[in-house]
């Protein structure tokens, strides 16, 4: 018996068999026709029409029989149809519409169904055919009733029959025909019969049949096709996990086991790249579906053209976002409900791969262990892991800047690797904008670009710091000078020191950087904590406590839980000004609310703790922090009122360049006043003002009448005799 040379030649020969099935059914049915052929058949009813179907037998009566010659032909056909079939398949010939049966599990009724559907789609013949055998010239599509006419010998086949187009049915169920002018709707169920109802195969099984394969195009929005090609040799992955997904697949693949995992981490942590290296274990390609469109689209529906396309692609599944669909089952309706109930235990009886994937499944989690899908967390990538994902997507990027320290990086941002994937992406976009011809990756470059990828919806809830200062602008001691340059290797080293040199073996907590600033209003602890963001080129955020810290109880600690769960991945410095308000003493319990503050800053203790960036907390009075918070902190730095010396250069830095200043202006008399920086600035600010609207130059006329606003401002006694030849600008 000879091969079919490809699916079509055997899709026409099934063809060439139904055809000679409506033509034998044809010449029977013209046969017995009561009445000459009217060329308006089918328009109107005629008088003699209606007579002949009063006096017709009754209900149990034989259906009109095919002649002996044209069911041995027809029964001849598929029996040469099916030994080359068989032939094919021997040979490892695809033949689309036996795969088709194999996929959906259809007889070859079914099969005959869809064919004698399928055939006004090939030629269009069959529509004025379907129309005169069904008697409506607008009746192209063949009817439920003529499909049974074709091929049920007798009435009690053809009853029978029907449960081929139930809701259950493999044709109806899987979408692969849809029965026309049925109405379904609510409260119009049953207004039409099932026999009169019209067959329509669905035009992606059309497509596949006739070798196809795009898509469907109702779920393309939101689903892509992709051919594995990364291997786990290159997947950057703790080596433990690593391991598990490898001994996993090589287990389902020996036992010939659909994949069923459940990845659950941040978004860029590996979860589709992993997916697509275990395809490519299995020999596979991968259909990725955002599960977060299902929820706008007529889910069930949907769902099931998504679970088709993945066996007529034979693919895995892969549904991101899958945790977004199973957090609505609780404000959803209860068909939704259900709905999602029947696709997991759907996906649970799939025959291809299925990977879930999401932040985290949490309440969901022991159902679908239960609904036999394995477990595997992808957690953000540690500080080695995250230098080999900059060092891997950089290896043989000949535009990096040679002194570009990708440990500092590694250090300061923690991406995840679609995060650094993204960031280099951006950074080589704004390397092309600034300079088109040599678009050099420099380190400022990927700086701004991780600072423009990282988290920004702390915004929202804090106040953003623009840093303007650097090591020039402040005036401290040496000895507190020396310990913020020490902070700032804390952040640029905590990867060195942490992974490289095995710290965080000793640490389950603490890993980050907790920092106060001490001492009284105006003497720099703004501005050095400015400083530090601008030296280690990180964002920094202000904590507005007038909107976290709540009266009501429970308030506080959600405000924060909110701003701590954002700085996760801001890569950002929190700043708390006035941080004694939220971190003060815990206090002996007297009432209520005694115990609910002292609830809050346990509360507090514990995400400080957790946190991992850097924190820095500054106060007026050290005396008035709570003891717990002085023993989690890293570091502790007084910030005292400047003396004179240090005062003179405070003055001398505080008035810009471009500031018309007189000659005569005396920094060293100055000096003598004791302020604090932040006074000086003020005075500096309003001596401009003063100028300006006067002479058009500061002098010492000015900011004398400016110090003297600033003493009457903060309640400091003045004399005359303490601004001594200067005292007649006072006048």
């Amino acid at each position: 018996m000879i091969p079919y040379a490809d699916s079509l030649e055997h899709l026409l020969d099934e063809f060439s068999r139904i055809d000679r099935l409506i033509r034998s059914y044809f010449e029977v049915f013209r046969a017995e026709l009561s009445e000459p052929i009217d060329e308006f058949r089918g328009l109107y009813i005629s008088e003699a029409e209606i007579q002949t179907l009063m006096k017709s037998p009754g209900f149990g009566t034989d259906l009109k029989m095919l002649p002996d010659s044209g069911i041995k032909e027809t029964g001849e056909a598929r029996r040469d149809i099916n030994s080359r079939k068989i032939e094919s398949l021997r040979h490892g010939k695809e033949l689309r519409l036996h795969t088709l049966s194999e996929l959906f599990s259809l007889d070859p009724f079914e099969i005959d169904i869809l064919l004698i559907g399928l055939a006004p789609e090939l030629d269009l013949k069959y529509e004025k055919i379907y129309s005169y055998l069904q008697n409506d010239v607008t009746r192209k599509r063949p009817g439920v009733d003529l499909a049974l006419n074709l091929l049920c010998p007798t009435t009690e086949v053809k009853i029978k029959a029907r449960a081929y187009f139930s809701r259950e049915s493999p044709l109806v169920k899987n979408h692969l025909v849809y029965l026309e002018g049925k109405e379904t709707g609510e409260n119009s169920e049953g207004q039409q019969s099932l026999l009169s109802t019209a067959l329509k195969v669905d035009e992606r099984i059309v497509n596949f049949l006739l070798e196809f394969d795009e898509p469907d195009q109702r779920i393309r929005d939101f689903s892509y096709i992709i051919e594995p090609k990364r291997s786990f040799g290159a997947l950057v992955l703790p080596e433990d996990l690593k391991s598990r997904l490898k001994d996993s697949i090589s287990w389902h693949i020996r036992n010939k086991v659909p994949l069923k995992f459940f990845f659950e981490g941040p978004d860029g942590s590996g979860k589709k790249i992993t997916a697509e290296a275990a395809c490519r274990e299995v020999g596979t390609d991968l259909l990725i579906v955002d599960s977060k469109a299902l929820l706008e689209s007529r889910f069930p529906e949907i769902v099931t053209l998504v679970l088709r396309e993945s066996l007529l692609q034979d693919s895995a599944l892969y549904l991101e976002n899958f945790n977004s669909l199973l957090a609505n089952t609780g404000t959803e309706i209860k068909e939704t409900k259900i709905s999602l109930k029947n696709l997991l235990h759907n996906l649970r009886n799939f025959p291809k791969g299925v990977f879930l994937a999401g932040n985290g499944f949490f309440e969901q989690k022991e159902d679908l262990i239960n609904s036999g899908f394995l477990s595997f967390s992808f957690p953000c990538p540690s500080y080695l892991l995250r230098k080999k994902l900059w060092e891997a997507c950089l290896e043989e990027d000949h535009t990096l800047a040679k002194d570009t320290d990708l440990k500092e990086l590694a250090s300061k941002f923690r991406f995840t690797g679609g995060q650094i994937e993204k960031a280099i992406t951006t950074a080589r976009e704004i390397a092309r904008a600034k300079n088109p011809d040599i678009p050099t990756l420099s380190t400022e470059i990927l700086y701004e670009s991780c600072k423009a990828r990282s988290n920004q919806r702390l915004s929202g809830l804090t106040m953003k710091i623009n840093p303007h200062y650097n090591w020039e602008d402040i005036v401290l001691p040496k000895d507190t000078l020396e310990q913020l340059k020490e902070i700032c290797d804390f952040v640029k080293y905590r990867g060195t020191v942490y992974s490289d040199w095995g710290f965080e073996k000793k640490l389950s907590l603490g890993k980050g950087l907790n920092v106060l600033f001490s001492g009284p209003s105006g003497t720099g602890k703004t501005m050095a904590a400015e400083v530090l963001a601008c030296e280690v080129q990180l964002d920094i955020y202000k904590i507005d406590l007038s909107s976290i810290v709540s009266k009501y109880i429970g308030e506080t600690e959600k405000n924060l839980n909110k701003i701590f769960k954002e700085a996760e991945m801001s890569n950002a410095i929190l700043f708390f000004d006035e941080a004694d308000a939220l971190f003060g003493k815990r206090s002996e319990v007297k009432d209520a609310h005694d115990r609910y503050a002292n609830i809050e800053t346990a509360y507090l203790l514990q995400k400080m703790e957790e946190h991992e960036g850097t924190v820095i907390l500054a106060s007026n009075f050290r005396k008035n922090m709570d003891d717990a918070f002085l023993r989690r902190l890293h570091f502790t730095v007084e910030f005292q009122v400047p003396d004179e010396k240090s005062r003179e250069l405070i003055w001398k830095n505080t008035f810009p360049a471009e500031t018309p200043l007189e000659a005569e202006v005396d920094f060293a008399f100055l000096s003598k006043f004791k302020l604090t920086g932040g006074n000086i600035k003020n005075i500096a600010l309003s001596a401009s003002f003063l100028a300006a609207g006067g002479s058009g130059k500061v002098g010492m006329e000015h900011i004398i009448r400016a110090t003297k606003r600033e003493y009457q401002k903060i309640g400091k006694l003045f004399t005359e005799t303490d601004f001594g030849e200067y005292s007649r600008h006072l006048k």
